[in-house]
């Protein structure tokens, strides 16, 4: 897959799994293992239970297409490929990992260069909020990202 396409990979160590208000949606707080990134991720704990003490990878990419090619999935959407053997379907990035969303990256605070910034996104309303260094984070500033996680 093409570097380019791969937005942001990290290990995070699952600290806290926070109290939520819907059923079927864990808010997880995690820390990345060189401590310089946080990660505050709300998961269906139905699909993809988490405990603290846990690592999980995150990557952030702009496709799933082994090759690194963008498609515009604005005009058909998206849907989870079919995992080898349960059908049609293409190997893609999704078949690596055990969770995969699709979603927007809504909102940057950016203090200035040099220091921490957030990244907001939101995955059809499981919310994701990064905290880290501006150079691991900035190549973020896109509209729309796959989430994809494992253990």
């Amino acid at each position: 897959m093409s570097a380019d396409a791969q937005l942001y990979e990290e290990t995070f160590t699952v600290t806290t799994l926070a109290p939520q208000a819907y059923d079927r949606v864990s808010r997880i707080i995690a820390t990345s293992t060189d401590a310089t990134t946080s990660l505050t991720l709300d998961v269906n704990s139905e699909l993809y239970p988490l405990s603290p003490g846990e690592n999980i990878t995150f990557l952030l990419a702009q496709t799933l297409n082994l090759d690194g090619t963008i498609e515009d999935v604005s005009k058909k959407g998206w849907r989870p490929p079919n995992k080898v053997g349960a059908g049609q379907g293409e190997q893609s990035l999704a078949h690596l990992w055990d969770y995969v969303c699709y979603g927007k990256v809504y909102r940057h605070e950016d203090p200035g260069e040099g220091m921490n910034i957030k990244v907001y996104v939101s995955f059809g309303g499981l919310l994701c909020c990064l905290d880290g260094p501006y150079k691991k984070l900035s190549p973020l500033r896109i509209d729309n990202v796959y989430m994809l996680l494992k253990k």
